[in-house]
């Protein structure tokens, strides 16, 4: 949603709750309030409206990247073992050009965030509002501004000793590899601009319910847990729910969720660790028996889940997970050595 949209959009809301009040409809809606107005509207258009003032070098960004990013991207950010590369697939003559050849020649085996992206906007804003992964929105925005920096370095859009600001955020643009790989003559871009689409609105004989295209099936769904635990815990966007369903004429009350399994959802822990079963790392039963009857395991397993790392369970890094609380950090690890249900 664009920023002139939201902002409308917030008006409106302001104003509904005002009318809803003149029609003597108590407890209908309020005024946002300018904080909260501003806690929302963190969006930054290509045009880089709504950047905040800020700067970080390619150097500070490195130090972040390496005790904060590398876990998930790799240390040069072209691991693929969490998530698809962010580095790779763009030359000199790409950056000269605007267009990526990789993309059109094959030449690449996997599509790399800096092939794919168009706006250096995009990456700042992504940054910003979703990383890292374990705990969004924990970077201050000069160590956004550092972190970004060392990405466009390992692509070699900006040179080593480069400080990204505010100031200089639009030259940078004018040297991304993919800038001139986006169409702009659409009506997502241009509000007079061509409809993605073609089709006319269906007004007989319509549909009453959706059908989906394709479903996993049946035997598949919980192959890696229940995917509607495996989402962080905030937004609009819920994984589907693919726990096994109770038995016909089964207790209709559900058992009572235990205090650490709750914590492992609220922390997103389940994204990468199933309950039984591995996902991205083992599953919680695993961890459970590796660690019965060891001195000291409730301290050793704090530690590790704190400061993270690699080479425990196989190469898959884990990050370190620096914002739960410590006495969260005991309670799911209280669950896990008893047995993770």
């Amino acid at each position: 949603m664009s920023r002139s949209i939201k902002l409308a959009v917030a008006a409106l809301l302001c104003a509904g709750a005002a009318g809803a009040s003149a029609a003597h409809l108590e407890n209908i809606g309020r005024s946002a309030t300018p904080q909260e107005i501003k806690a929302w509207d963190i969006d930054v258009r290509p045009d880089f409206k709504g950047l905040p003032p800020g700067s970080g070098s390619v150097q500070r960004g490195e130090q972040i990247w390496d005790s904060t990013c590398a876990t998930c991207h790799g240390t040069f950010a072209e691991s693929n073992q969490v998530f698809t590369p962010l580095v790779g697939g763009t030359t000199a003559e790409d950056i000269k050009t605007g267009h990526v050849a990789a993309l059109h020649n094959n030449t690449q085996p996997e599509r790399t965030t800096l092939m794919k992206v168009s706006t250096v906007s995009t990456l700042w804003d992504y940054i910003h509002r979703a990383m890292p992964w374990n705990a969004p929105k924990s970077l201050s925005t000069n160590d956004v501004y550092a972190v970004l920096a060392y990405i466009l370095s390992l692509g070699e859009i900006v040179p080593e000793d480069f400080v990204l600001s505010n100031k200089n955020i639009a030259e940078v643009q004018s040297r991304m590899p993919n800038r001139n790989g986006m169409t702009l003559d659409h009506g997502m871009w241009k509000v007079n601009g061509k409809p993605d689409v073609h089709n006319v609105a269906c007004m007989k004989n319509c549909e009453t319910e959706v059908k989906m295209a394709s479903v996993f099936p049946e035997s598949a769904l919980n192959s890696h847990g229940n995917l509607a635990d495996q989402n962080r815990t905030f937004g609009e966007v819920r994984g589907l729910d693919t726990a096994p369903k109770p038995a016909a004429g089964a207790a209709d009350a559900a058992p009572k969720m235990d205090a650490g399994h709750a914590l492992a959802q609220k922390y997103s822990c389940l994204a990468c660790h199933g309950v039984s079963n591995k996902i991205v790392g083992p599953g919680y039963s695993q961890v459970a028996e590796r660690y019965k009857g060891k001195p000291g395991a409730e301290a050793q397993l704090i530690d590790k889940i704190r400061k993270g790392g690699s080479g425990n369970w196989g190469a898959v890094p884990m990050p370190p997970q620096a914002q739960v609380s410590d006495q969260d950090l005991k309670t799911i690890v209280h669950w896990i050595l008893n047995g993770a249900h």
